[in-house]
């Protein structure tokens, strides 16, 4: 698909992440500008540096202070908000704080409603909705307390979005990667190999394993979905989650 979008805005949230920095990447080869929200002004600043159509935006995603710190850069059509912030580890639901399982759904709810905000009078027909996920939202473990609880709530808020959005043809989506080689995957196996007492490569090595085709899913391969997602044909997948776990998911549908 080759939609220009020159002139446009695309707005993404944990820009300077993996998957944030694959995304934005993707997002300018479409002719889009973008948005790249950040709390660190150092890490936001160097990306916009390094490719030009980034406007750099300091924000902490997690206050209600982000909505007009995000509205203030805006100035043109927003073809698309891509919500992607990364949320504290908490280790398994035995032992997990209940602080950082409740900042988890602050970040990745809260985060989402303030962003939608943030570009609401911005949006136009065909303008996404589209967050970043994740795969333990919807397979539960013991070890990914805070990423299984915040990504469950966040699928419900994203269709009670694109309920309320359809009317004026602006349709929300959700993209649920499955494992990634990144650091927070490691994080996430450090907890995992603590609870078992084993090493983090044999963590890694097993999770690796759950996957039918023995793989993680890259920040590549989520970076194509949101490409595709602002394509005109995506309008029909409105509301629902698109799944990149390599084969992970057992469970029907």
């Amino acid at each position: 698909m080759t939609t220009d979008f020159k002139g446009e805005t695309a707005i993404v949230v944990g820009a300077t992440g993996a998957f944030g920095q694959a995304i934005v990447e993707r997002l300018l080869n479409r002719g889009l500008k973008v948005v790249a929200v950040a709390r660190s002004a150092t890490s936001v600043q160097a990306l916009s540096e390094t490719h030009a159509g980034v406007i750099p935006c300091v924000a902490d995603i997690s206050n209600d202070s982000a909505i007009e710190a995000i509205r203030a850069v805006l100035n043109s059509t927003v073809r698309a908000v891509v919500h992607g912030p990364g949320v504290g580890v908490a280790g398994g639901i035995l032992e997990a704080p209940t602080a950082t399982m409740v900042d988890a759904v602050n970040i990745k709810v809260g985060g989402l409603l303030r962003l939608s905000r943030a570009a609401d009078s911005f949006l136009t027909e065909g303008s996404r909705l589209i967050s970043i996920g994740g795969h333990y939202g919807l397979e539960p473990t013991a070890y990914a307390a805070s990423a299984g609880v915040a990504n469950a709530a966040l699928f419900n808020v994203s269709r009670q979005l694109s309920l309320a959005y359809g009317e004026r043809g602006i349709t929300a989506h959700v993209i649920a990667p499955g494992p990634a080689d990144t650091e927070r995957l490691r994080k996430v196996a450090v907890a995992r190999a603590e609870m078992h007492g084993c090493t983090v490569d044999d963590v890694l090595d097993e999770m690796k394993a759950e996957s039918s085709i023995s793989a993680f899913t890259t920040p590549g391969q989520v970076a194509w979905a949101v490409d595709m997602l602002i394509d005109p044909e995506a309008t029909a997948m409105t509301g629902s989650t698109l799944m990149l776990d390599s084969g992970r998911r057992r469970g029907l549908p």
